[in-house]
């Protein structure tokens, strides 16, 4: 069963946004999988940086678009990628270190974060996108 399941919901109306939305929860939920399953610290670990490569990747994809289409809330949106990007190299850091364990609390945190952000702020550019032609 999965952590975290996507939705209809999330959906910004932006295919190449969603699908990446799409990647990131199935990111989540290999890392939940592995976790759950006590699979050692270099599995766990090798998710992790695949989940921060990829939303590196896609946090760049959408801010590209901020520039191209000069997107109003592009400031308060990069400034909110920042801040889940620092939370995350903590843990991450943290982790590596031997310091920070994988815990639910941290699932949590990665779910809740996602969940917010994509039917928050992300929802926000959907339209504005759209009427720019980028569907």
């Amino acid at each position: 069963m999965a952590f975290m399941n996507w939705s209809d919901e999330f959906s910004v109306n932006v295919r190449e946004i969603d699908e990446q939305h799409r990647k990131l929860v199935e990111l989540i939920n290999k890392l939940h999988s592995a976790m759950a399953e006590r699979k050692g610290k270099e599995v766990l670990g090798a998710i992790i940086k695949e989940l921060m490569d990829y939303t590196a990747y896609h946090f760049s994809t959408e801010e590209k678009y901020f520039e191209m289409y000069n997107y109003p809330d592009k400031t308060a949106h990069i400034e909110e990628h920042n801040a889940f990007v620092r939370k995350v190299q903590e843990f991450q850091k943290g982790f590596e270190a031997d310091k920070i364990l994988l815990s639910v609390d941290i699932m949590n945190f990665l779910t809740d974060w996602l969940r917010k952000h994509i039917l928050g702020s992300d929802k926000k550019y959907g339209p504005f996108f759209n009427e720019k032609g980028l569907v």
